[in-house]
């Protein structure tokens, strides 16, 4: 066999389903997802309408970004991705934005995410080595968030970077497990996809470089990485120039601009604000709110947005989500996966939380890390797989979360199709 076919075969192992359980699942997640999101495409005009560039539910910007793949100065090589998006699904409606068009914007999306979702059971099953009960049971409760369920039906460039992200993650965590680096080349496709879809993310691709065999301790491995990371970052740049027409200063005015309008809102405590929809809304659904929108061009609309929570059982829930994902990172603090995963969620922690930017609207990107959620409790769950009668606690503890996260999203979502019958 040819190095090149060898290659070719370990990589479509890599991105699709490799055994029976995996297409199952993949399966599974494409019906389920596939009912929902075809139903919504095809009795309501929610996932697209021309009249409605931002804002219908949730702060997604569905129209905006099918049409120019969303603002440059954060996703500054969208408008390539999204446009053959857009023509695919053109060819499919016959040049039309009707009903077929947002059906099959719905089934990328849908496809995009059930995607994911296998990527984040190959992590758990073939790095962390669960117990098959246990990945699907992790999985479940991955495909229950607001974010999955949200983004299977959204057009939305978070959609596609869940998918990216979930895949570089496993993908560079079995590399790291056999001490082999990370190669250039998919070192650069991964800086230009997960980075050009948004640019705070190509960041977590040189996450695990640093994380690479005895790379601190040979000259030799160090300056490989470096000139990996500067060959990723040139390549990145220059197609980023190459997009805006090197008006490089575009770049500075636009993003000091997009920062001043999604960092100052202060009117809700900022606790509040960290825990509902940073920590909390990409998970489990808030309470929803419906304003009056309007497209500046005369078209007025309604939208729905998530308030915080207004029961102590959700914050009860947010906190114990958390204590597990800390007791994770404290019991495999040596653990060089686990420190890949943290450190990637602590770049989202302090773009959101602590520069406070989108943090009233955080719930949406829940693309970029809620996958972390189940991987370090895999983790959690692998570090007492000696102690059977803590691990019992812990699966106890964690069923009643999926048990509660399973009744108030399906509640939520029956609120979100009353809001479709009543104005969409």
């Amino acid at each position: 066999m040819s190095k090149f076919k060898k290659k070719f075969i370990e990589f479509l192992k890599l991105v699709f389903p490799s055994t029976g359980i995996e297409f199952i699942i993949l399966l599974f997640f494409l019906v389920v997802y596939g009912c929902l999101g075809s139903y919504i495409a095809i009795h309501y005009k929610i996932i697209f309408d021309s009249r409605i560039p931002w804002d219908a539910y949730f702060s997604f910007d569905n129209k905006s970004i099918v049409m120019t793949g969303g603002s440059f100065e954060r996703h500054p090589l969208s408008y390539y991705f999204f446009k053959r998006i857009r023509q695919l699904g053109l060819l499919f409606s016959d040049g039309k934005m009707d009903g077929n068009f947002r059906f099959a914007l719905a089934w990328f999306s849908n496809i995009a995410v059930s995607m994911s979702i296998v990527q984040v059971f190959k992590y758990l099953k073939n790095i962390i080595q669960l117990p098959l009960f246990i990945c699907i049971l992790l999985i479940l409760f991955l495909g229950s968030f607001s974010t999955t369920i949200l983004l299977s039906f959204t057009p939305e460039n978070f959609t596609y970077t869940f998918l990216l992200l979930t895949l570089f993650n496993y993908y560079s965590a079995l590399k790291l497990r056999k001490d082999q680096k990370i190669p250039a080349l998919a070192l650069v496709f991964s800086g230009i996809g997960i980075g050009g879809l948004t640019i705070t993310n190509i960041a977590k691709v040189f996450v695990p470089v640093a994380f690479e065999k005895d790379v601190f301790k040979s000259w030799k491995k160090f300056g490989n990485a470096v000139f990996r990371i500067i060959l990723t970052c040139i390549c990145f740049i220059i197609l980023y120039l190459n997009r805006i027409h090197f008006k490089y200063d575009n770049i500075f005015s636009k993003t000091n601009e997009q920062y001043e309008k999604f960092s100052n809102v202060n009117s809700t405590p900022i606790w509040d604000m960290i825990l509902s929809y940073f920590f909390g809304g990409n998970v489990l659904f808030s309470n929803f709110i419906v304003t009056d929108r309007n497209n500046m061009q005369g078209y007025k609309y309604k939208g729905l947005l998530m308030d915080v929570y207004s029961s102590w059982i959700p914050y009860l829930f947010i906190a114990t989500l958390l204590v597990l994902v800390f007791l994770s990172y404290f019991r495999n603090f040596r653990n060089k996966l686990v420190q890949i995963l943290i450190i990637s969620f602590l770049l989202d922690i302090i773009i959101h939380c602590v520069m406070r930017f989108g943090l009233h609207t955080s719930f949406i990107y829940g693309g970029h890390f809620v996958f972390v959620y189940p991987l370090l409790i895999g983790w959690l769950f692998n570090s007492y797989k000696n102690s059977p009668k803590t691990l019992s606690g812990l699966m106890v503890i964690f069923c009643i979360l999926f048990a509660y996260l399973v009744i108030n999203n399906y509640l939520r979502m029956v609120e979100f199709f009353s809001f479709l019958n009543t104005y969409y």
